[in-house]
């Protein structure tokens, strides 16, 4: 049975609400941070966490936005990510201080830990590699792949994303920019790219959100997952 823990941290004046969960041993495990979607931590999230807790990962469901803005509707989420994408510097301050959080939990080996995101939180947990903040795995299901407008530092973890090729989020034309930043940055980085796949595949319910373009792929979603956790072995074990 899988143990959550509400966790409350406040940075920058901001209110965040956490959710811890792991197998409620003693023991330090490899852990998982998850950065949410547009709309903040929800079942999406705490799906796949719920899943890393099953193969043995420590993992922390992160509110990047604000208690306040969980459970909040899509319009007003939106124009939150577009406000944070203007400060894009500052608000990877946040990230970073709730990957701190993160290893500072019993249940986290701050040695090993891996930062997955979906949508905007796939940016972030690419930002949160571009900061040069010190990590294993950073992975990006149907991310955002704007190129940074921030300074850049060394990028410590391995990289992979993972994008539906019809994503009118992310063009191709974003996708070799990534490849093409990441390989002058010298890390460790793939590219998966799903054929006739648009954003959003991994949310069973992303239709509901209303934006075209936004639709679940099952195979794409197992696929990705699959290659993930393989990543996360390799990584972390």
């Amino acid at each position: 049975m899988t143990n959550r823990t509400e966790h409350r941290q406040t940075h920058d004046g901001v209110a965040l609400s956490h959710l811890a969960l792991d197998d409620g041993g003693r023991a330090a495990r490899a852990g998982v941070v998850i950065f949410p979607s547009v709309m903040n931590r929800g079942p999406v999230e705490e799906d796949h966490g719920e899943r890393l807790v099953g193969l043995g990962y420590s993992v922390l469901l992160a509110d990047t936005f604000g208690a306040e803005l969980i459970g909040r509707d899509r319009d007003t989420m939106f124009g939150e990510m577009n406000r944070n994408l203007e400060d894009r510097a500052a608000y990877v301050q946040r990230l970073s201080a709730i990957l701190d959080f993160a290893k500072a939990l019993p249940a986290f080996d701050s040695g090993r830990v891996a930062v997955m995101g979906f949508c905007f939180g796939g940016l972030c947990a690419l930002d949160l590699a571009r900061s040069g903040a010190d990590f294993q795995v950073a992975a990006a299901f149907h991310g955002l792949l704007k190129p940074p407008n921030f300074a850049t530092g060394k990028i410590i973890p391995k990289v992979v994303a993972f994008h539906g090729w019809d994503d009118p989020m992310a063009p191709p034309e974003d996708v070799v920019a990534l490849g093409q930043e990441l390989t002058e940055a010298g890390c460790d980085w793939q590219i998966h790219a799903y054929g006739h796949v648009a954003h959003g595949f991994t949310n069973p319910k992303a239709h509901e959100i209303g934006v075209p373009g936004v639709e679940y792929n099952q195979v794409a979603a197992a696929r990705s997952w699959d290659s993930f956790t393989d990543l996360l072995a390799e990584t972390l074990r």
